[in-house]
């Protein structure tokens, strides 16, 4: 029964998912090489492998079905399916994820740069939400998704999920980019390198520099 519901979820993504920021393809399909360090560089996507050599294999991932490993913190585990470990997606403008949640896990504040996200619960419940830009008054939208629901990231926004269920939690993301990327934000301030210097982040957040000093400490490797 699991199994079949998960079948209608990625189903179900399929005809949801018309959100697109990748520029459209201008050929069928093309599955990636990676030769960039023996070819140079590369714009906007990845070298192509000789069409009349793709297979089937090309366009196939296995495994979204297992769960992942959340005994350790911070109890979140998210297995990705993007150009980077999945040729066949290249020049294709979509993506998806599988999100495992502990009870009472976090996904925490983070942006996609270069995709929109819609998630879809299939167990348990989350607490989700994201904040607007200050042209919008950085305007907080949140929402309790239970299993079923869907909701839409924007582009860019910072956003977040939380599991507020007792038992475990299960979500499947879809993204409009082949490589939407993630910009997790305590690590992009705090743990930057080189560091941000913590003058200028005492001043921008109005806290004391010792603050600061101590939330560079836990982000810093």
């Amino acid at each position: 029964m699991k199994a079949a519901y998960l079948v209608v979820s990625l189903l179900a993504f399929a005809s949801v998912h018309v959100l697109a920021s990748d520029p459209s393809p201008l050929q069928d399909f093309c599955v990636a090489l990676n030769e960039s360090a023996t070819r140079g560089v590369f714009v906007n996507g990845k070298f192509c492998k000789d069409p009349m050599t793709v297979t089937s294999e090309d366009f196939f991932f296995p495994g979204f079905d297992k769960p992942g490993d959340t005994s350790e913190s911070p109890g979140f585990f998210e297995k990705s399916a993007d150009v980077n470990n999945f040729p066949g997606l290249n020049t294709l403008g979509v993506s998806l994820v599988r999100y495992d949640y502990a009870p009472k896990s976090l996904n925490p504040l983070h942006t996609h740069p270069r995709a929109s996200e819609v998630i879809l619960v299939v167990e348990g419940t989350l607490l989700v939400g994201f904040v607007a830009s200050d042209q919008n008054g950085n305007k907080f939208f949140p929402h309790v998704l239970n299993k079923g629901d869907l909701f839409i990231f924007p582009m860019g926004l910072i956003h977040f999920q939380l599991n507020i269920g007792d038992g475990n939690a299960l979500a499947f993301s879809s993204f409009s980019s082949q490589n939407p990327g993630e910009n997790l934000i305590a690590h992009a301030v705090f743990g930057s390198n080189p560091p941000i210097s913590p003058e200028v982040l005492a001043k921008t957040f109005q806290v004391d520099q010792k603050i600061i000093d101590l939330l560079e400490k836990q982000f810093q490797h």
